[in-house]
């Protein structure tokens, strides 16, 4: 007998009846052996894989949110286990017959590995664009350019064998000549000149979570705020900067109070001019209901992102298994899931974000054990010293923050960890003491 392995639905089977085979419908169930287990597709396509044991029909369908596993292999079946990379925030800034374009880095996870980038440009917004390949860089300067027409401008990373694997929002930017003029002089006075260093702009646009106070930090320090739309979008501006490079930093909170990590990204300004940045999508923030699950029980994984976006949990022990999910109207998310699949011990999760095309990188990670007994989460403990960005790491994040800071005069007591009025070698002291990496 000639069998098929089944799944989540229904397979064609054929057993073998003297001198033909009669094809029967055998409906969804697991199939198991010693040496594997399968929870599987749905309906047969035409084509099959045979051995002496048994016949597999091909899927048109997905595989079932869940994952196969014995002790000679794993399977992670589904879109949601399927190799994806985040998208990058862009900035535009304008010069004479130039623009200056400086993006964020894409992740690539399960498997993809970014291994380069191509400058998608056009004078029509949405294209067509023409490319170039610039190479494994964040920042690219486009010449040659007409003063006065607007150009459009997409990033698109590559995998290791130049297939592009993601898109970044458009930026667009209007290159205008150089033009420096002194004020008409009055009254015998010795006239004078416009600084030409100060005057320049930074725009950020980009996906918070609902009606959340979405926080900008120039430099380490707070420099301006705004709240997000309904829709989560928000468009915030850092205006009358002086020329030089800039380390901006976006955070956000949930309605629970819960703040996202925190997207970093240096931008260089140029005289009255301003740069715009796009693209900037804040991660998920995640929770959970218990420090310790029994196992068999459920534990309850929730957060917030945008409105209507689908979110990829991944949980993380021996192996990572993911689930997917989706955000109501106002952004909110929740997944029960059954631990009894899990080892007992302890296990991390998170979660990612993706909308309209745009992908967030994974937000912070949550821990949790399974065992023996249910133990609430308790309140949020104090974040450690050295943790001047709020996303639960000390880090080169927070090195660099203190490093803007050192030696110069009123730092801020999140940056002034031992309390002197100065950032010196203590203060490095205790980062290093408490440094996650």
């Amino acid at each position: 007998m000639r069998r098929s392995i089944l799944g989540w639905g229904v397979f064609l089977a054929f057993f073998s009846s003297g001198a033909f085979d009669v094809p029967y419908v055998v409906h969804a169930q697991d199939n198991t052996s010693t040496s594997y287990q399968v929870l599987g597709p749905v309906m047969s396509s035409g084509g099959y894989g045979t051995s002496d044991h048994f016949i597999l029909f091909s899927s048109i369908s997905e595989f079932a949110h869940d994952i196969g596993s014995a002790s000679p292999f794993t399977l992670n079946p589904g879109f949601i286990a399927y190799p994806f990379v985040s998208t990058p925030a862009v900035s535009a800034t304008a010069g004479d017959s130039q623009v200056a374009l400086t993006w964020t880095a894409s992740q690539g996870y399960i498997g993809w590995t970014v291994s380069g980038y191509d400058v998608g440009q056009s004078t029509i917004s949405g294209g067509p664009y023409s490319y170039s390949s610039i190479g494994n860089v964040t920042s690219s300067t486009r010449t040659g350019l007409t003063n006065g027409t607007t150009y459009y401008f997409v990033i698109t990373p590559k995998d290791t064998f130049g297939t592009r694997i993601a898109t970044s929002t458009q930026v667009s930017a209007t290159p205008t000549a150089s033009s420096l003029s002194s004020p008409s002089s009055g009254g015998g006075g010795g006239g004078g000149s416009i600084n030409p260093s100060i005057g320049a702009t930074i725009t950020v646009s980009g996906r918070a979570y609902p009606l959340s106070r979405v926080t900008v930090l120039k430099d380490g320090q707070i420099a301006v705020r705004t709240i997000a739309g309904p829709d989560a979008l928000f468009n915030i501006s850092l205006t009358n900067l002086s020329t030089g490079i800039y380390t901006v930093a976006i955070y956000s909170e949930d309605k629970r109070g819960n703040r996202s990590t925190t997207f970093v990204f240096p931008v260089q300004v140029t005289p009255n001019a301003t740069t715009d940045v796009s693209g900037v999508f804040l991660a998920p923030t995640i929770s959970v209901d218990k420090r310790e699950v029994k196992r068999g029980d459920n534990l309850v994984i929730f957060g917030q992102s945008a409105p209507q976006s689908d979110i990829t949990i991944s949980i993380h022990s021996n192996q990572e298994f993911f689930a997917k999910t989706t955000t109501d109207v106002q952004g909110a998310y929740l997944y029960i899931l059954d631990t009894t699949p899990l080892d007992m011990g302890d296990h991390i999760t998170k979660s990612k974000s993706t909308v309209e095309r745009e992908i967030s990188s994974f937000g912070r990670t949550v821990s949790f054990a399974v065992g023996t007994k249910n133990v609430e989460v308790a309140p949020s403990e104090t974040v450690q010293k050295g943790d001047m960005n709020g996303d639960d790491k000390v880090n080169l994040i927070d090195f660099s923050i203190a490093a803007y800071w050192y030696k110069r005069s009123s730092p801020p007591l999140t940056v002034d960890l031992n309390g002197d009025g100065n950032v010196n070698l203590t203060d490095f002291s205790i980062m290093a003491f408490y440094w996650t990496g």
